[in-house]
């Protein structure tokens, strides 16, 4: 994979920047690896020239969502591979969950993840786990975990059973400053589960998860938020009455936000009739009535962000029977162009209403200062071809997992070129 490094113009593209509401056709000219002049005409003798005319040039992407398996799993997805699905899919900034093997519940495991985070494509933030091992017993040393780098908390893969020691890890996030980014799932109603509780599975004689499951986690959750002032971040929202328990919160002034993936506002639960275990994923596939309210939800900026959920498996993982293969797939690569096929071309939203929540939205959640293009930032853009014809071939993967149900999927929309740092890491 070649990365270009030096000065760089990038003539006649496309801008779109949420963030200064920026939508117009602008120069743009990296200098030392941040944004040195933005405007009309500009010239550079030495500069590396793109000239993207027809082009979008947007904000790196950041995706606050991502499972790199490294430590533990490294045969299934490491950092440096993820990175380079990452790169190759418009994203210049990830976060990684702590489900790893041994957990980021402690500062040598974090040590590790930031050492290996140097050889990456892309900028690589970790986020620790609220509780030691993720048992939801003791909780984890959350000072020490932010002060060396951690970015936010969560038990992502299992929700937080006990109501107080929730409390506590939201007290100590507040003193931080930090989010809570909560997997809500009540465990004992959903243990054995692999799709979602209703007719589908009835007839597909497989246990299901009731929506339940999610929305009594989600309830208990902003009321604790809204006990202790806490910030909330919701993980991958997938029914009706998530929506709107949060949607009614934020009205009472509580501290949440939220993120929903391209799986669950593009696939139903009747995506689960081919038992392809690449459907299997944890919130499970809903219904059309639950796309239907997070289409509404992130056009009225009820769902701040929009996440990968990226969670690479082995084939020989997947290829167990539906109920015994494990919950997840890859998405680094598709998710720009499921946005731009599912809401984008579908009007749910506007391409700098979509762009906002892959950018500036999940950078504010985190604290970090990404997601838009201005002068004195770290470079890091993706050019977006938007009339670019393409389909997911699983040898086009970048990810060591191949575990996609959109692979052989046409669509329309593809990141062609990523700058991280003023340094081109990928460039069709």
């Amino acid at each position: 994979m070649m990365v270009t490094r030096g000065a760089i113009l990038i003539k006649n593209g496309r801008v779109i920047d949420p963030s200064s509401k920026t939508d117009k056709v602008l120069d743009i000219y990296i200098e030392g690896g941040k944004f040195s002049k933005i405007g009309k005409n500009l010239k550079s003798r030495d500069a590396k020239v793109l000239d993207v005319k027809g082009k979008i040039v947007l904000p790196g992407l950041i995706d606050i969502h991502t499972h790199l398996r490294e430590p533990g799993k490294e045969n299934v997805e490491t950092i440096l591979s993820g990175s380079v699905a990452a790169v190759h899919g418009g994203f210049t900034s990830i976060c990684c969950m702590p489900n790893t093997t041994p957990p980021i519940d402690n500062a040598s495991t974090l040590d590790f993840i930031l050492e290996k985070a140097r050889d990456a494509h892309c900028n690589i933030y970790p986020i620790a786990a609220i509780t030691k091992e993720r048992k939801g017993e003791t909780l984890s040393e959350m000072v020490e975990l932010k002060n060396l780098g951690a970015v936010g908390f969560s038990d992502d893969g299992k929700g937080v059973k006990d109501s107080l020691l929730m409390r506590r890890a939201m007290e100590y996030s507040l003193m931080l400053n930090v989010p809570i980014l909560e997997h809500c799932e009540d465990e004992n109603l959903s243990i054995g589960g692999s799709m979602n509780e209703g007719y589908t599975s009835t007839v597909l004689g497989l246990q299901g998860i009731p929506k339940e499951s999610e929305e009594i986690m989600v309830a208990r959750d902003l009321l604790l938020a809204e006990l202790t002032g806490a910030r909330l971040h919701i993980c991958h929202v997938s029914t009706k009455r998530s929506v709107e328990l949060i949607r009614e919160a934020k009205k009472r002034g509580v501290k949440v936000t939220c993120e929903v993936t391209p799986h669950h506002f593009t696939l139903t639960e009747e995506a689960v009739k081919s038992f392809d275990t690449n459907t299997k994923v944890n919130p499970p596939l809903r219904t059309k009535e639950d796309i239907k309210a997070i289409e509404k939800g992130l056009k009225d900026g009820t769902i701040d962000a929009i996440v990968s959920d990226h969670a690479p498996h082995l084939s020989t993982e997947k290829e167990f029977e539906y109920e015994n293969a494990p919950f997840g797939m890859i998405g680094l690569q598709t998710t720009l162009s499921l946005v731009m096929k599912q809401l984008v071309e579908r009007e749910i939203l506007t391409l700098s209403e979509a762009v906002e929540k892959l950018t500036i939205n999940p950078a504010k959640i985190l604290n970090l200062k990404k997601g838009q293009i201005k002068i004195g930032h770290d470079a890091d853009l993706a050019i977006m071809d938007p009339r670019k014809q393409w389909q997911f071939r699983q040898e086009d993967i970048k990810s060591l997992s191949i575990n996609s149900p959109f692979i052989g999927w046409e669509f329309k929309g593809k990141a062609v070129c990523t700058i991280v740092g003023g340094r081109i890491e990928f460039s069709e």
